[in-house]
């Protein structure tokens, strides 16, 4: 091998004049070897097979220099002549035979097979570059692009209908043969389409993407021309996007995302578009065929074989619509969906108001009412609907008529059957498609205008139609469209049957009652489609909010065909970037969003959460609603109290001696006394204030990075906050020890004496207060530090600091708003693991599910020293709502088993991250107890890395889990969900967290160069 690299290096330095050091490229016929030259520069060279035609590789040069020419932009690399001023030179090999020999300038980037993630976006991206390429080689001709029995020229894919047999499964042969007979169907229309120039061979391989990590990702460069021919322009893009496809979690997603862009840099013809699929699965026969017959010459290769998987997964997908494709795609470039659409349009437009009514009166005065996700609380629970609850949807809108919204999205399609993936948080189907009527059962419906019967059945299935009637309808044009009505009496069966003619204004049908028409509340959905193609009989009545412009253009508003206007019935949710333009003019920039793109969350269920378009996220980060988003015990409690009365302690509550008697159950004997208050900022500044007043000292020690709430006082212990850069600073009363963190501080888990040496380096803090003369107050923590890095302290830690801080004369502050009240599994609060006993126990957030409250509780002598004649009170602690939530979420876990779930669920959790652990060297550590959990990611040195943590939280959004991160330099994912979290949720978290710590690969951040002025050979860009 370095024989071979020098003396190519020699060639180099004699035709080019170039120093360089070469290695070697992958190449299946031809020698490549990347030049690293001194001169700074990176090329290619590329050493031609004995024998190669000159016409073929001239063919490559010229169409480089046309592109250069027509579309400089164009990421194609330049082709540098020798010192002669030859592109293609001569020259003898190490054998003496001569090979043709060229050097190309080396685009940046990675090949897109190894590029992650693979966006829409970059595959827009790679479309335009597509779309702009073929429109600059319009005009390029050369003799070397006629290449007859060329097998990988799309226009002569028929080759494989006689190499079928080579296939030996049945199944995928009959498979084949299909996909052949669609492209015989079509070749007549691809013969007809113009020819010209094409790269032909855009694979995953040949194309190059630049941007890692969070950057934008940029196609940086398109290669090898090798395959070049003249075809249809529409076989390049249905080559790439056989390629694209390939083990795409979406890939009509991906091939939409191509289309689009393709058609934004070199506009298609809906003829052109319709070939799109039935060429791109073609591409992908000839790959399986070739590969097949190249396996039987080499059969000792298994590689051959081995890279057919991807495009056989593809091929026996069914979950992708065939059918729909020329639609969807057609969409995608704002095409008409069917050649008649733009008539049909015309049509229903003009004759609005002529339609015959429905229900036989004008609809235009009938009101709306919304099932929306941000306007209705239908079904309690998102994930099921209960036939009860199915019968009574709209009832708060009364018993006459009333409509419901076309592109409206709602939570009551809410059966696994909606849903596109394995998990709860997958996507799902949630916009109308349909206007809604609702009636009283036995309502006559009327047809709006002639048409033939094209289906009616009975779909007595579970939350289905129950009777429902497709009408085949007309323009004077001839141009067909449909109609649909659903949830009807199945007795229209026995009526009609399939091409019955139904007459304009003919009473046809009636509303079914609920034990008729699915188990709904008796209405008529009524839908419009321009045409059935991948769909048939069975439409779905409900689309995924992320394909609206398919579905918008398949099924438009009804709204025509019900003589009313389009906007009266077209649901529009709440503009999302209006909103966040209010934040940003209306609030402090220091109030943060979470996530590049921020979420707008409207509903929440357990621990899931809805945004307006009803698309699902797995809530694995709030910690405050404890027992879960939206608990009905404790909507009951709420409702039921404010219906009597909210005040304060100044007067007697039963409400409040039982919420003390449930909070003091939980904890020792010592704990006699509660404070209750507005939320754990509020309790740790009252924990200072009872320090200081049973101690008479002011000196307060804490742990670094710690947070313990956001007033002045709060803030002052708040490492966290103080020490920031625009921070207040450290206050000279507070003294700050190293955190406990047997992971990266300073001792580690092999020492035995860890717990011991954290604790000792309290002694030195409490000896500066009393050397400072305030004395000390105290020691407050947050049991298990949250912000500092979910820091799981060494056992005896604690119990070892308590005793320093007592010899001292000062109190020891539990702070367990992060970690109390079950969340860890095997403890209810965090000072039982470590086997320590505090004076004062600080719970916030999650004791009230969300609604503002917070807890002190402490000794009978502390509450003593505070109570020195001056009243203490909180307007709203401790009211009487207060008391009823906060006892209602502890006898939830009691009652639901939630810390015994906290137990189970962190267990298997915490199993899976340890695998993960292993597998990734990204992630330095994993540690946790219960629900309380952290990964930590770290840089290939062992640093922390803020930048991979950003990028996970964030991709980790993009699969709709929510989590968050923390510590010093942001380097720690945090996950800490409600407590009622299951084994499915935490199946998705784990799979989806290995899929994005997979797209990390080998990232290393760019080194920080610190010369004014680059040299050579400085290393540093």
């Amino acid at each position: 091998m370095a024989e071979l690299t020098d003396f190519w290096a020699l060639a180099l330095r004699t035709h080019w004049g170039l120093e360089a050091k070469l290695s070697r490229l992958d190449g299946e016929y031809d020698l490549n070897f990347l030049v690293r030259a001194t001169n700074g520069q990176d090329y290619v060279l590329k050493v031609m097979r004995p024998g190669c035609e000159a016409q073929l590789i001239d063919l490559q040069v010229e169409a480089l220099k046309h592109i250069a020419l027509e579309a400089p932009g164009l990421p194609f690399p330049a082709v540098h002549p020798d010192l002669n001023g030859a592109v293609l030179p001569e020259i003898p090999d190490q054998n003496e035979q001569p090979r043709l020999v060229w050097l190309l300038e080396c685009l940046p980037g990675q090949c897109y097979a190894k590029a992650a993630p693979k966006s829409d976006e970059l595959i827009l991206k790679l479309g335009r570059v597509l779309g702009a390429t073929d429109r600059a080689l319009e005009g390029f001709s050369h003799e070397g692009l006629h290449r007859p029995n060329f097998k990988w020229d799309l226009t002569q894919a028929g080759w494989v209908t006689d190499k079928l047999d080579a296939v030996a499964d049945p199944t995928r042969r009959a498979l084949l043969s299909e996909i052949s007979a669609d492209f015989q169907a079509i070749s007549d229309r691809l013969a007809g389409l113009p020819k010209q120039a094409i790269h032909n061979d855009a694979n995953d391989y040949n194309i190059l993407v630049e941007g890692e990590l969070g950057q934008r990702q940029t196609i940086s460069g398109l290669i090898d021309l090798g395959d070049m021919c003249a075809a249809p322009r529409i076989c390049d893009l249905a080559i790439a996007g056989a390629y694209i496809v390939l083990d795409h979690p979406k890939p009509e997603q991906a091939l939409t995302a191509l289309v689009r862009g393709y058609h934004a840099a070199n506009r298609l013809r809906a003829d052109e578009v319709d070939l799109i699929w039935p060429l791109l699965r073609m591409r992908l026969a000839v790959s399986v065929v070739n590969s097949t017959l190249m396996a039987a010459e080499n059969p000792n290769d298994p590689y051959v074989t081995i890279s057919q998987a991807p495009a056989w997964r593809f091929l026996e997908n069914d979950a992708v619509n065939g059918g729909l494709m020329s639609a969807r795609l057609r969409a995608a470039c704002g095409l008409p969906v069917t050649d008649g659409a733009e008539r049909i349009h015309a049509y229903l437009s003009e004759h609005r108001g002529q339609f015959a009514e429905m229900f036989e009166q004008d609809l235009n005065e009938v009101p709306m009412g919304s099932l929306s996700v941000e306007n209705s609380t239908w079904p309690q629970n998102p994930f099921h609907m209960p036939l009860d609850e199915a019968a009574r949807v709209g009832e708060e809108f009364g018993e006459g008529l009333w409509l419901g919204y076309y592109n409206e999205p709602r939570l009551i399609y809410a059966e696994p059957a909606f849903r596109k993936g394995p998990w709860k948080a997958s996507d799902r189907r949630t916009v109308h498609l349909a206007v809604d009527v609702f009636a009283p059962a036995g309502t006559v419906l009327h047809a709006p205008m002639s048409g033939r019967v094209e289906a009616v059945e009975n779909r007595d299935a579970h939350l289905d139609y129950g009777g429902v009637v497709i009408l085949q309808h007309e323009t004077p044009e001839g141009d067909p469209f449909y109609t649909l009505y659903g949830h009807l009496d199945p007795e229209v069966c026995d009526r009609l049957k399939p091409g019955d003619p139904v007459a304009q204004g003919a009473a046809f049908a009636r509303l079914g009652d609920a034990s008729q028409n699915g188990g709904w509340a008796p209405h008529v959905h009524f839908q419009l489609a321009l045409t059935t193609d991948g769909m048939q009989n069975d439409w779905p009545g409900v689309g995924d909010p992320d394909e609206m412009e398919l579905w918008h253009a398949v099924c438009p508003n009804p709204a025509a065909l019900l003589n009313l206007p389009d906007e009266k019935v077209f649901y529009r949710p709440t503009d999302k970037h209006a909103i966040l333009q209010g934040r940003h003019d209306h609030f402090g920039g220091n109030l943060s969003l979470t996530y590049d793109d921020p979420v707008m969350l409207v509903r929440g269920w357990k621990h899931h959460l809805f945004d307006e378009w009803g698309r699902p996220y797995l809530d694995a980060y709030n910690n405050v609603p404890h027992v879960g988003h939206a608990h009905p015990r404790i909507q009951a409690v709420a409702a039921d109290q404010l219906k009597r009365m909210n005040s304060n302690t100044r007067y007697l509550h039963p409400a409040q001696t039982a919420f003390a008697d449930k909070v003091l159950s939980k904890l020792p004997d010592q704990f006699e006394v509660c404070f209750f208050v507005n939320s754990g900022t509020e309790a740790n500044e009252l924990a200072l204030r009872l320090a200081r007043a049973h101690t008479g000292a002011k000196g307060i020690v804490t742990p670094d990075h710690g947070y313990h709430g956001n007033t002045n006082a709060a803030v002052a212990i708040s490492a966290y906050k103080f020490n920031k850069p625009g921070g207040i600073g450290q206050a000279d009363w507070v003294e700050l020890v190293e955190v406990a963190d047997d992971y990266r501080g300073s001792f580690k888990r092999d020492d035995a004496e860890r717990a011991n040496k954290f604790a000792d380096l309290v002694d030195p803090a409490i000896a500066a207060l009393q050397a400072k003369g305030h004395g000390l107050a105290g020691f407050i923590a947050e049991t298990f530090p949250s912000v500092g890095g979910q820091i799981i302290p060494p056992k005896g830690y604690l119990p070892a600091v308590y005793e320093k801080i007592r010899a001292a004369g000062g109190v020891c502050i539990a702070d367990e708003v992060q970690t109390g009240l079950g969340r860890l599994g095997e403890y209810y609060f965090g000072f039982e693991h470590q086997g320590a006993l505090p004076d004062i126990v600080v719970m916030g957030k999650p004791i009230g599910n969300g609604h503002p409250l917070g807890v002190l509780v402490t000794t009978k002598a502390i509450a003593e020293s505070f109570d020195n004649g001056i009243e203490f009170f909180s307007t709203f602690g401790g009211s009487t709502l207060s008391c009823r939530i906060g006892k209602e979420v502890l006898d939830i876990v009691d009652d639901e088993g939630l810390q015994d779930n906290a137990r189970i669920m962190g267990a298997s959790l915490m199993d899976g991250l340890r695998q993960i652990d292993s597998e990734f060297a990204c992630v330095g550590d994993v540690r946790g107890m219960g629900l309380f959990v952290g990964v930590e990611l770290i840089n290939p040195d062992g640093s922390e890395s803020t930048e991979i943590c950003k990028y996970v939280k964030n991709r980790m959004r993009d699969h709709r889990i929510l989590i968050g991160s923390e510590g010093p330099k942001d380097n720690i994912l945090k996950i800490r969900p409600p407590l009622t979290i299951e084994a499915e949720d935490i199946d998705m978290i784990l799979w989806t967290l290995r899929t994005v710590l997979s797209e990390v690969g080998d990232y290393t951040p760019a080194p920080v160069c610190d010369h004014e002025h680059h040299h050579a050979g400085c290393g540093c860009c």
